[in-house]
């Protein structure tokens, strides 16, 4: 699950570094998967929503047994 967890963070990770960021994986448990947001992600006030809206949503589309993704 960890490696489908990390090609699908890939695919989204080019237009996170388009605006300065990125993405860490931290752990995937139980269908919850816990991701750390660096550079400009880190400190923008608009982090909740991309993540949620686009990296959870993305993740969830990929694989259906994920339950959520948090903010470690």
């Amino acid at each position: 699950m960890k490696e489908k967890v990390k090609a699908a963070l890939d695919k989204i990770r080019p237009s996170l570094q388009a605006d300065g960021g990125n993405v860490e994986l931290v752990s995937v448990k139980d269908g919850v998967v816990k991701v750390r947001l660096t550079g400009a992600c880190a400190g923008c006030p608009m982090s909740q929503m991309t993540l949620k809206m686009g990296i959870e949503r993305l993740l969830k589309k990929e694989i259906p047994e994920i339950k959520s993704v948090e903010a470690a």
